[in-house]
């Protein structure tokens, strides 16, 4: 009596770590909309900031090259979790519990909280939240990220308008088409440095506080715990200082 051993020849799932140098690049999700963090000059098609020069480190250390895919804040999770399009997110994404929740992120590298950008003249007028939360007063937001959902939360009662494109509300808000723009403490500083006519009155005081980190896929532990070796090296060995340094970020 003969027996017919039956032996699965289904190959085992490759990691992600192995995909991305089998591949030769990393493919890194950008909304490209963040200055000085993450930015696409339109005029020359490359990246630009923080998030771009840690990224180029991330994948040095794998070895390999670096591309850049766009998404938008809208559609950054949803992206995310699609698995072809790219192998991390990086471009300013604040660590919460509810991204957590589905997907990965790093150890924090930069402290974030939510500020606000307004007219240099309004300084004064604008210096706590029921100053803003008033029915005269209009708010602008890019869509469907954190600073969106803060106005909400936060001014109810003001006039909230959503405009697409996060990279052109500074000068509107300086143009005077809205009274405020609800940003982070790491963008805010750039845009007043480079507008005469913005100011950012609550910076030392942001209305929350957190940090920002490398967004993964659950199931890629493995590249996650790659990243946060990296993210530890380039604090010991002063990299991150001197990113924060080029950027005007406090370390």
């Amino acid at each position: 009596m003969f027996f017919l051993l039956l032996v699965s020849c289904t190959p085992a799932t490759t990691s992600r770590i192995e995909q991305i140098k089998e591949r030769g690049t990393l493919l890194v999700g950008s909304t490209g909309d963040y200055r000085p963090l993450s930015y696409l000059e339109p005029y020359t098609n490359t990246y630009w900031g923080f998030d771009v020069d840690l990224a180029e480190i991330i994948g040095k250390d794998l070895g390999v090259k670096v591309q850049y895919v766009p998404t938008s804040w809208p559609t950054l999770t949803e992206d995310m979790l699609n698995d072809k399009l790219f192998d991390i997110a990086i471009c300013g994404i604040s660590i919460t519990d509810a991204r957590k929740e589905i997907m990965l992120m790093s150890e924090g590298y930069l402290n974030n909280g939510k500020t606000i950008l307004c007219r240099k003249d309004d300084a004064q007028r604008f210096q706590s939240l029921d100053d803003m939360n008033r029915p005269e007063v209009t708010v602008m937001v890019n869509p469907g990220g954190l600073n969106e959902k803060f106005a909400n939360e936060h001014l109810a009662k003001a006039k909230i308008v959503v405009h697409q494109k996060n990279e052109e509300i500074p000068s509107l808000i300086a143009e005077g088409k809205a009274d405020i723009m609800i940003t982070e403490i790491v963008e805010a500083p750039y845009y007043v440095q480079n507008d005469a006519r913005l100011a950012a009155p609550l910076i030392d005081k942001p209305f929350t506080n957190g940090m920002i980190g490398v967004l993964m896929r659950k199931g890629d532990e493995e590249l996650l715990t790659r990243v946060n070796a990296i993210l530890d090296t380039c604090k010991k060995d002063g990299t991150l200082k001197r990113l924060h340094e080029k950027y005007g970020f406090k370390f």
